[in-house]
């Protein structure tokens, strides 16, 4: 138990003072739960003594409305206190999580499932959020009232003490009995509720698949044994817990009634007054009430524990090298220098080498699967290379930090990404500080300000997540706008125009040349008009580069983008 509490206070992180402020006002609660006693103690004293005086009734009332103030006081700051430590150290952890993402090469979300990361940023991160500073505070508060009460009862007579001091023993064994069983079953119940955040994410993303092939109600069985899963194991630690804390119930009752019978026995062998046994008496139950709210704190905090090992398992994972500078070259041309990469075992690109010269637009061509993007998406360092090198303006790109890289590289994405936000938020996302005039003038530029303006909140017009609300081409020209505005020097476009309307393609190519012409541009494509009038074109095939040269140098040899133009051709003459 206690390497548990060392482990939700290591993970609270900046959050600790909180935590120990809450924790000192706790131990002034217990003061203040003092003062009851004390009103108690008053009227017990007038009553066997047979007083009918006002002034102890007043006594005992002052003394509950500074008890029934200060503990009011004490617990709403500590309340604040605990809460605010609850919830920071989570956020902490999550914003931490999203900047360890960013260094990580894009390969572990090909290896890992994003429904477990998502697992851990929600659901088991939601019950660190909800239990973890509540169980420090809980247990530590119930503890030290615990022992300020049993000094009391020590105080008015040691026998009585030692038979609470006895009970709360017995009460802590039975606890931590439970606390090292559950030990067995928490790890697994939290990568059952991580698994089952994943297959209902799964679920809802392949929703239209599992539509089209009409497997409504069939195609569930992941979910369903996932919820199985989670069904079983909750059960499982509720039936693991319930022996115990009947145990616990009746080791408190048990001895609860073994100090009722002491002190009578005491009190009628006359060697404890009755003021004195009735105190011992009623005190030894306040103190069993504070160990019982300790012990309520116990039961959660082996499944906080593994829930903290499960969100830690994220900083394990390995990070691109970190140790570069924030360099900002004048000269933006890109070399691939004998570069090797493979995805796992399978070779993509083999001892590839070329030249990008600064503000040249350069071509990329080759069949599916020939290494087209990934060449692009190293020059972002998405991954590292295996072997050789690739550089911006003479620098190797592991020798810049991440951010002064991607403030060099602007990308649009054939497959488009958009957030459940507004569309100016979207425009902005690679500018944030750009004023709305920018952005309605990168917007025109990239042709899309028109269907912009006809929807119906403009500009502010809140779009589904990943742009579900708008069609392929709407999306494609969003993502063209976003990337116009960062105005980064080198600009990366995989079949940027693979989804724009036909009538929409011409001036989105003007607009695109003229706003790229003086910068590093580097495009895959597969149309003629894309291709044909870059500075230079590259031809890979099978991971290797088999082609270099203009449109007018390829077309006249025999070969691959020959073929690739004649294919275009015969296309374009298609009619229905």
């Amino acid at each position: 138990m206690i390497e548990v509490l060392r482990k939700i206070w290591r993970f609270a992180g900046e959050e600790q003072r909180n935590i120990r402020k809450s924790m000192v006002l706790g131990f002034f609660y217990a003061i203040f739960h003092m003062f009851q006693i004390a009103a108690i103690y008053v009227v017990v004293l007038a009553l066997v003594d047979g007083s009918t005086s006002a002034t102890p009734a007043w006594q005992a009332l002052a003394l509950l409305l500074v008890s029934i103030l200060g503990r009011a006081i004490m617990n709403r700051f500590s309340q604040l206190q605990q809460t605010h430590a609850g919830y920071f150290m989570v956020a902490n952890k999550r914003l931490h999580m999203g900047d360890k993402l960013k260094r990580i090469p894009m390969g572990y979300f090909n290896d890992q499932s994003l429904g477990e990361l998502t697992g851990i940023a929600t659901t088991i991160l939601d019950e660190v959020e909800s239990a973890g500073a509540m169980v420090l505070v809980t247990i530590l508060g119930g503890l030290i009232n615990s022992a300020v009460m049993l000094l009391c009862v020590l105080f008015w007579d040691w026998r009585i003490g030692l038979l609470a001091l006895a009970g709360m023993a017995l009460y802590l064994l039975l606890l931590s009995c439970m606390e090292k069983q559950s030990a067995k079953i928490a790890p697994k119940r939290q990568r059952d509720e991580a698994r089952l955040v994943e297959a209902v994410l799964e679920q809802l993303q392949g929703m239209s698949v599992i539509k089209s092939f009409n497997l409504t109600g069939k195609g569930d069985k992941r979910v369903r044994q996932a919820l199985e899963d989670s069904r079983s194991n909750n059960l499982a630690v509720e039936k693991l817990f319930t022996p115990y804390i009947w145990a616990q119930e009746m080791a408190l009752h048990l001895f609860s009634v073994v100090i009722l019978a002491a002190a009578v026995w005491l009190y009628l062998s006359g060697s404890l007054t009755l003021a004195n046994a009735l105190m011992s008496v009623i005190i030894s139950f306040l103190i069993f009430s504070q160990i019982q709210s300790a012990g309520s704190g116990v039961s959660a905090l082996r499944l906080v524990g593994s829930s903290i090992d499960h969100a830690n398992q994220v900083d394990g994972i390995p990070e691109m090298d970190q140790n570069g500078a924030a360099l900002h070259p004048d000269d933006h041309g890109i070399v691939f220098d004998h570069v090797n990469f493979s995805y796992g075992s399978r070779p993509i690109l083999k001892d590839v080498s070329l030249t990008i010269p600064d503000r040249t637009t350069t071509a990329i061509v080759g069949p599916s699967g020939s290494g087209k993007t990934t060449l692009c998406n190293l020059i972002a360092r998405f991954w590292d290379v295996d072997g050789g090198r690739v550089t911006i303006g003479g620098r190797d790109v592991r020798e810049y930090t991440l951010e002064s890289l991607m403030e060099q590289v602007s990308m649009v994405f054939q497959r488009v990404y958009l957030f459940h936000d507004t569309i100016e938020n979207n425009i902005k996302f690679g500018c944030p500080d750009a004023t709305h005039q920018q952005v309605v003038e990168a917007a025109r530029k990239a042709c899309c300000h028109d269907f912009i303006s006809a929807l119906p909140d403009g500009y502010d017009t809140v779009i589904g997540e990943g742009g579900a609300t708008l069609s392929g081409g709407e999306k494609q020209r969003i993502s063209i706008a976003r990337c116009l505005l960062k105005d980064a020097p080198i600009v990366i476009f995989d079949e940027a125009t693979a989804n724009v309307d036909p009538e929409n393609e011409d001036q989105l190519q003007k607009a695109m040349e003229a706003l790229t012409r003086e910068k590093t541009v580097l495009m895959i494509a597969h149309r003629l008009k894309t291709v044909r009038n870059a500075d230079q074109i590259l031809v890979l095939d099978q991971g290797r580069i088999v082609q270099q040269g203009t449109h007018e140098d390829l077309i006249a040899q025999e070969g691959i983008y020959r073929d690739f133009v004649s294919e275009r051709t015969a296309a374009s003459k298609w009619t229905l």
